[in-house]
């Protein structure tokens, strides 16, 4: 952790020194020395980093490391507010006030380089053993311990199924060598379902020969092939002691060519395990197969991209409870009872566990030997964390295994998402943004912040430790959630150093260190004033008794945040004051009751999110044209006309200024029109609320959207009932990254070519009045097309048709509220594979065809509000195909329902 502390302000300190190179020039000396030294420091902190769990020395030396960094960041953003807030004041003493700020920044940066030295020399005297530099990724860092699979085969529950799919892609499908993984995070029970696979008689007698070599952090590759060569029995051991890696794998593959063999690779952590073992695996095409275990999906893909690994998933509360009551009461017995009185106890302890199998084992292990009276479980359930932090073999430190191995990088987003509160969906685009903000998304090449973070975010799915909760349109993670036992890792490892710390009052008093803060649900709190540190970096809160007074009180005394977010709190005004926090990047109001943005917004130029969706705000200060570094604007209101002293004071402000804008939502007004909108080229979100002024005064506008070719969702709405008349739109035929178009008012026409819609679109919403067309005719014809949404107020169309070859991609359809549509017709060939159909408020639809209702994928059905004269005839259905439209209503609760 301390090696991605260090990296983030080393990014920061080369961003500052280009700069400000000119009014950081007399501290040069200081700071490039403070540069080299960390930089060397930094080389060390990733063995270094592991070590100190088992090291108090090296613990110690690690965080100093991590202090004096802190001491650095602090030291130097200090000056830049001063610096910044002297410019606010008298021009006369101005040059005076600098000389002695820069002289104090000297001074303390000789400070901090003179505290750098006696960690050196501490190092030197006290840690005897030299700590090496960061090993290539195919050497293992020290103390990583192999370790068996906690949950035994006996206590198996919940896994037939898995065995099962596993089992038919061993047995079954292509004769090439294929590839099978078992993923999933650690203590699901990758290996014991993977050791009932391996031991079954169907499996055991499918291949000539078997191997199970158990690979874990720590191998070499010539223990791997030796492991597999005793098992297939080739060689004999005076043989096999005398061969080196090369000779004993190619006698291994010259043996394995002629049979059809099954070896599986327990417990794989690295690509390069696979590189170099795999040679050895030949493919001679004869059902042969490679089992792997892994808690990264990445390496079960890398190593056979065509099988897609087989992702285990967390037990049921059902099985939980199964599992739970085997191991305390009757192992291996499928009629283990709990006593009454010791059963409500024992669901809480289960329940805490959340499906995680190696949890309700080691929590049944210890009950298991332990009297079965309620006083002795109430006492485990009181102190649930500290059992299963305890020992080599704690369920803590098997999930620590992951972290541990876990690049620089991911880690501080991976406690990040440990900030949330307990069982929390995570937006993933906040997530994203506020990892940008804290400045843990290191540069690459041309990519733009916000691709490294998605990616980092996959990473962290791959490996396990985060779990996707929803997905968008385009397959990408839309919010996620994090397993309680990860979630308390993460809240443990960042205390332990100083990353976070969470509270559920504002009453508690933060220590003094503390960089991030983030307040949860708690009771309500009568404090006056925030008690934290003056070097506080963020401030989330979860909390709605939030008061405004801790937010006077927040922004007197921290003068460095950097992320302020107040979504869904209770208060009513930002004091004028923001304006002073000049480090702020991320600034969320969403769901406030704030009616004013103050005009000092603008002064706040490092700003990169700005946030105030579903709040009171009607009139935004013209100020935050000055936002140049803004890449995330969202809000309603009006943006106010630029006073004649501004224009004269800091020239025209408009919205071209804003070049670095990513995602752009805002009610329509004269920023919109004329040219300035089409020079945002770096635009991929545009979402505008179109007014009745906007009607009048959108010259230029459709212009400008021609411009945006990096568009890839654009949504124009009207609110209320009625509607305004949306811009003419130019063709989009050049926006080759759209794909999500939403269009929610009055059209002058339906656009019927079908070189007016993106190339690529892959979503659809049309919610229009006045058409008059069928727009299937053009729609159908859409390539990619997958998800569609009409709702064609006042429509005059009564007959829909699909024709054979229409909507060969599409999975979603909704219908709502087309009030004179009479028949849907879905022709053979036409929209083959739908998921969900939807089909609401069409109160005249009399003709519907079956053949949609009985597609094989249908998954969800809803029909709602039809003709009665329709819903009886699909009540007579009688057969088969009853049986398929009864399935896909019931999966997730649709009604058929008769007006």
């Amino acid at each position: 952790m301390a090696e991605s502390i260090v990296t983030v302000f080393l990014e920061k300190l080369t961003d500052l020194l280009s700069q400000e190179a000119f009014l950081l020039s007399r501290v040069e000396e200081q700071v490039n020395l403070l540069s080299i030294d960390l930089e060397w420091m930094r080389q060390f902190l990733k063995d270094a980093d592991a070590k100190r769990r088992y090291d108090p020395r090296i613990k110690l030396w690690v965080s100093q490391i991590r202090d004096v960094t802190y001491d650095a960041e602090d030291v130097i953003d200090r000056f830049m507010f001063e610096m910044n807030h002297q410019q606010q004041g008298s021009l006369k003493c101005l040059k005076f006030l600098k000389l002695r700020l820069v002289h104090k920044l000297e001074s303390r940066i000789r400070e901090i380089n003179t505290k750098i030295e006696k960690i050196k020399a501490a190092k030197s005297t006290f840690i005897v053993e030299t700590l090496p530099a960061a090993s290539w990724p195919n050497e293992v860092v020290p103390h990583r311990e192999r370790r068996a699979p906690i949950v035994e085969e006996v206590n198996v529950v919940g896994i037939q199924e898995d065995a099962k799919s596993v089992k038919q892609k061993l047995l079954n499908g292509e004769m090439r060598r294929a590839v099978v993984s078992i993923v999933g995070m650690g203590g699901l029970g990758k290996t014991t379902l993977a050791k009932k696979v391996y031991n079954d008689n169907d499996v055991q007698q499918c291949f000539d020969c078997h191997a199970w070599i158990y690979v874990s952090q720590e191998y070499t590759i010539r223990e791997l092939l030796l492991g597999v060569a005793v098992r297939v029995g080739i060689l004999s051991e005076e043989e096999r002691s005398k061969m080196n890696e090369s000779d004993l794998g190619n006698s291994l593959r010259d043996y394995l060519t002629t049979k059809k063999y099954l070896i599986v690779m327990d417990d794989m952590w690295r690509n390069e395990a696979w590189d170099r073992l795999g040679l050895y695996f030949p493919d001679s095409v004869n059902g042969s197969r490679v089992l792997i275990t892994s808690r990264n999906k990445q390496i079960g893909l890398y190593a056979d991209p065509q099988t897609i690994p087989h992702e285990l998933s967390f037990l049921t509360e059902e099985e939980s409870w199964e599992l739970f009551l085997k191991k305390i009461f009757l192992a291996g017995s499928a009629n283990a009872v709990c006593p009454r009185e010791l059963e409500e106890l024992g669901k809480k302890i289960v329940a805490n566990c959340g499906g995680l199998p190696l949890a309700i084992v080691v929590l049944g292990g210890l009950l298991s030997r332990k009297e079965k009276t309620p006083l002795s479980w109430q006492k485990v359930l009181d102190s649930l964390t500290w059992h299963l932090n305890q020992g080599p073999d704690s369920c803590l430190g098997v999930l620590a295994l992951s972290y541990n191995d876990m690049p620089y990088y991911l880690k501080s987003c991976f406690l990040y998402c440990g900030l949330f509160p307990e069982d929390s969906e995570i937006r993933t685009d906040k997530l994203i943004r506020l990892w940008v903000a804290e400045g843990f998304i290191q540069r690459r090449g041309e990519e733009i912040a916000e691709d490294v973070a998605e990616d980092h975010l996959q990473e962290l799915v791959h490996r396990s430790m985060i779990q996707v909760a929803a997905r968008s349109f385009d397959g990408r993670v839309m919010s996620c959630r994090m397993h309680d036992l990860l979630r308390d890792l993460a809240i443990s490892e960042a205390k332990d150093t100083k990353f976070f710390e969470g509270y559920e009052s504002i009453d508690s008093t933060s220590p003094v260190s503390v960089r991030r803060l983030t307040i949860h649900q708690g009771k309500k709190t009568n404090s006056k004033h925030l008690h934290t540190s003056r070097s506080l970096r963020s401030f989330i809160c979860f909390s709605v008794c939030f008061q405004e007074n801790i937010l006077r009180s927040l922004h007197r005394r921290v003068k460095l945040l950097t992320v302020l977010d107040l979504e869904r709190m209770p208060i009513n005004t930002i004091p004028e004051g923001i304006g002073e926090l000049i480090h702020l990047k991320y600034l969320c109001l969403r769901r406030t009751r704030i009616k004013r943005l103050p005009s000092s917004i603008g002064r706040l130029t490092n700003l990169q999110t700005l946030d105030f969706q579903s709040t009171f705000i009607e009139i935004i200060p013209s100020t935050i044209w000055k936002l140049h570094h803004l890449r995330h604007l969202y809000g309603r209101g009006v943006v106010s006309s630029q006073s004649v002293i501004d224009k004269c004071r800091n020239g025209p402000l408009s919205v071209d200024h804003l070049t670095n804008l990513q995602s752009l939502g805002l009610r329509a007004g004269s920023w919109c029109c004329g040219e300035g909108l089409g020079k945002l080229t770096e635009l991929r979100e545009l979402i505008i609320e179109w007014t009745k002024m906007a009607q009048t005064k959108n010259h230029g506008f459709s212009e400008s959207v021609k411009k945006l070719t990096a568009l890839q969702s654009l949504r124009l709405y009207t609110l209320g009932a009625e509607m305004f008349t949306l811009p003419h739109l130019m063709p989009f035929s050049d926006h080759t990254y759209l794909y999500h178009l939403s269009l929610r008012g009055r059209l002058e026409r339906f656009p019927d070519e079908i070189e007016f819609y993106p190339p690529n679109l892959i979503s659809l919403e049309l919610e229009c009045w006045n058409i008059e067309q069928d727009p299937m005719v053009t729609l159908e014809k859409l390539p990619n097309l997958r998800f569609l949404i009409l709702s064609l107020c006042y429509s005059m169309v009564k007959k829909m048709v699909c024709t054979s070859g229409g909507f060969q991609q599409l999975e979603t359809l909704t219908l709502w509220g087309l009030k004179e549509l009479e028949e849907l017709i879905v022709e053979e060939g036409a929209m083959p594979d739908p998921k969900d159909l939807v089909i609401e408020t069409c109160p005249k639809m009399k003709r519907l065809s079956h053949g949609l209702l009985q597609r094989k994928n249908l998954q969800h059905l809803k029909l709602y509000d039809l003709s009665p004269e329709l819903m009886d005839e699909l009540s007579l259905i009688e057969g088969e195909d009853r049986e398929k439209i009864c399935l896909a209503t019931s999966i997730h609760g649709w009604r058929r329902t008769a007006s």
